[in-house]
């Protein structure tokens, strides 16, 4: 990728504040953007962690720093080249949905991106590092642990930088859904709907996110040139990578489509790959289509 120089302020640093805390909201954790429940689990099995510890938001955590800076004396944590890569991919964010949403008429309100690792607290609850990146409506911020992601890059076979930003921009792109009152409405009806209705409908959210990347890959890549050969190609390996079938199978050796929470392999290469040949905000209505 070839991103500019410009590096988002909306990002905060927490590693090294991993420690214990109360659990917000009942001790519900929200995975509605990162990976999905089901999906946790899987990846869970896969590296080998408790998935009770994951659902339940309790387990072991590192030794805390003793103050709320980012090093033992309080000083911020060090500058390194990943997280600058990550305030560089949010900043081609926000330069993408802020005049966007100027175009329809509504205001962007940027969300902050939180960097941790071993265990945070959101808005949504206390969550382990293990459940991977993920959007917490509650206090608008996207949650990403670098280690996790980048053992998801190996465990799962996602290479690449633009992979890796594939990620952070689905995570955003839950953002654009909570801003257009999609998250607040899909719940509604979630809370109405059985198990299996409730899943069909997560399924068209996360969908909806990774046409939402799509869009952001396209309109960006117009302005400011940041694909590279290869770097498309990523991000539909990305999408595959995660798909619920996929990982399903790898994990059990079976699958279960009534369980899926983000979709198949295939539908997620089609959905990112409808917002990235249109670049259009229309093109991404999973909720009203009959073919995911």
């Amino acid at each position: 990728m070839r991103l500019g120089g410009r590096e988002s302020g909306n990002v905060e640093d927490r590693r090294g504040q991993g420690r214990v805390g109360r659990r917000i909201g009942g001790g519900r954790i929200v995975a509605g953007g990162g990976l999905g429940t089901v999906v946790l689990v899987v990846l869970a099995l896969l590296f080998g962690v408790d998935p009770g510890l994951i659902l339940s938001g309790d387990g072991p955590t590192p030794p805390p720093y003793a103050t709320e800076g980012g090093g033992p004396g309080g000083e911020p944590p060090p500058a390194d080249s990943a997280r600058t890569f990550v305030a560089r991919v949010l900043a081609e964010t926000e330069d993408v949905w802020n005049p966007l949403f100027e175009s329809i008429g509504r205001n962007y309100e940027e969300p902050r991106l939180v960097l941790y690792n071993g265990v945070v607290e959101s808005g949504c609850g206390t969550a382990q590092a293990q459940v991977g990146p993920f959007y917490c409506p509650g206090d608008r911020r996207v949650y990403l642990d670098l280690g996790f992601l980048g053992q998801m890059q190996q465990s799962l076979g996602a290479t690449g930088d633009f992979a890796a930003a594939y990620v952070i921009a689905h995570e955003v792109g839950h953002h654009v859904q909570n801003l257009l009152g999609v998250l607040s409405r899909a719940e509604a009806l979630k809370g109405r709907a059985g198990e299996a209705e409730a899943n069909a409908l997560q399924v068209r959210v996360e969908l909806q996110a990774d046409c939402l990347a799509g869009l952001w890959a396209r309109r960006a890549h117009e302005a400011r040139a940041i694909l590279e050969k290869g770097d498309i190609e990523e991000g539909l390996n990305a999408a595959a990578a995660v798909g619920d079938d996929r990982l399903q199978r790898r994990a059990r050796g079976t699958v279960q489509p009534e369980s899926f929470t983000h979709g198949s392999s295939a539908q997620r290469v089609r959905w990112f790959r409808a917002g990235l040949e249109s670049g259009r905000l229309e093109a991404c209505d999973t909720f009203l289509t009959d073919r995911l």
